[in-house]
């Protein structure tokens, strides 16, 4: 999995390449789900389409009990994991478990 850092860029650690947002991925990435695809019961909440891509997103908070979240999505056979603004996401045990099942889906999907 690649590290993507915040969009604030200049930092240590920041993405050497441009990362698009998860909103509007290009059409050329869009994947069908197959009916044979497992679907885990904890992302039925967060599981859903955006511009025809599949994509998760993980309710959380941040450090100061904002809401936030934590999406992701395939693309090009990788998992793209994209964290809420300011890079901090304070997961519970249940939102953490669907971050978990989001995850394994995702990358059952880049394995095909």
């Amino acid at each position: 999995m690649e590290f993507v850092d915040s969009f604030a860029g200049g930092h240590a650690g920041t993405a050497t390449r441009a990362v698009r947002p998860a909103t509007v991925p290009p059409v050329s990435t869009v994947r069908p789900v197959t009916p044979a695809a497992a679907v885990d019961p904890r992302t039925a909440s967060v599981r859903h389409y955006e511009g025809g891509q599949l994509v998760w997103r993980v309710q959380c908070g941040d450090l100061i009990s904002r809401e936030r979240a934590v999406t992701v999505f395939v693309e090009d056979n990788q998992v793209v994991l994209v964290s809420p603004p300011g890079e901090t996401a304070r997961l519970t045990s249940g939102q953490l478990g669907q971050l978990r099942a989001a995850l394994n889906e995702a990358a059952k999907m880049a394995e095909r």
